[in-house]
């Protein structure tokens, strides 16, 4: 009996709020409708804030609520999980007003709604590289902002994912060896590539040894006249990983690498 007073009460309580909004939606006061919006947004309510603030925006559009409720319906977006309309919103904002209230937070909420939008690594990556955009630019506008050391570790995600994009990229490649083509040779580039663009990356070893074993299997398959000139730059490219890596992870297998590769040019 008591649950289904309270589920009664519940219910009342539903109702009653939602024909508050109703009413509110429909009226014609935009001061009140923006103060609801924004009672609606400190109580979470993000989807009655954002769809209040849509109406008002344009009808505050030069006058002194214009940069609040422009920002309000960004933040509204941002706490809907909506991030890629939020950053659309918070680039209009400090594109808007430059030197606005909110322009250092909304340069940074553009770039992080970016950032929680990025796909996974598999897929397009331009969503990322926009973010990483947003970021640069907020760093070099606010140098000394209190978001600063946040925004750093979202751009060095930012770039992990990007590397870690490349590093499929090259496997790919390595994986298809000589079918329909040289493959490895394509590995090679997209891994010094990746090296030079993303020096400080996790990944950069696994790059130096996809490299290392391409350039093996591209000595191993070529013809005789190449074959001592490409051994040599197998050598190389050892000792260039094992300069870099001097305790890494795949040392035992670049060093049969390593033999095999002066073994052949001995003979």
């Amino acid at each position: 009996m008591r649950n289904n007073i309270f589920a009664f009460v519940l219910l009342l309580f539903v109702a009653s709020s939602c024909g508050e909004f109703s009413k509110v939606l429909k009226s014609t006061d935009n001061d009140a409708k923006f103060e609801y919006a924004k009672k609606s947004f400190e109580k979470k309510k993000y989807y009655r804030a954002y769809t209040l603030l849509e109406e008002l925006v344009p009808i505050f559009k030069g006058t002194d609520k214009a940069e609040e409720s422009l920002y309000l319906l960004a933040q509204s977006y941002f706490g809907s999980k909506d991030y890629y309309t939020a950053s659309s919103y918070f680039t209009t904002y400090y594109t808007t007003y430059p030197k606005g209230t909110y322009a250092e937070l909304a340069r940074f909420y553009a770039s992080k709604g970016y950032y929680l939008d990025s796909p996974d690594p598999r897929l397009d990556q331009s969503q990322t590289t926009k973010a990483i955009d947003e970021i640069q630019m907020f760093l070099e506008y606010f140098p000394q902002s209190e978001k600063k050391e946040e925004a750093q570790k979202i751009m060095f995600e930012l770039q992990e994912k990007l590397a870690y994009k490349e590093y499929l990229n090259a496997k790919l490649y390595y994986d298809l060896g000589n079918h329909m083509g040289n493959n490895y040779l394509s590995c090679v580039i997209v891994s010094q590539n990746a090296v030079k663009d993303y020096p400080f990356s996790k990944y950069k070893e696994d790059f130096y040894f996809l490299t290392l074993k391409s350039k093996f299997h591209q000595a191993v398959n070529s013809v005789i006249e190449k074959r001592t000139e490409r051994y040599r730059d197998v050598i190389d490219e050892y000792f260039g990983y094992k300069n870099e890596f001097p305790e890494g992870k795949f040392m035992k297998e670049a060093t049969v690498i390593l033999t095999q590769s002066q073994k052949m040019i001995k003979n």
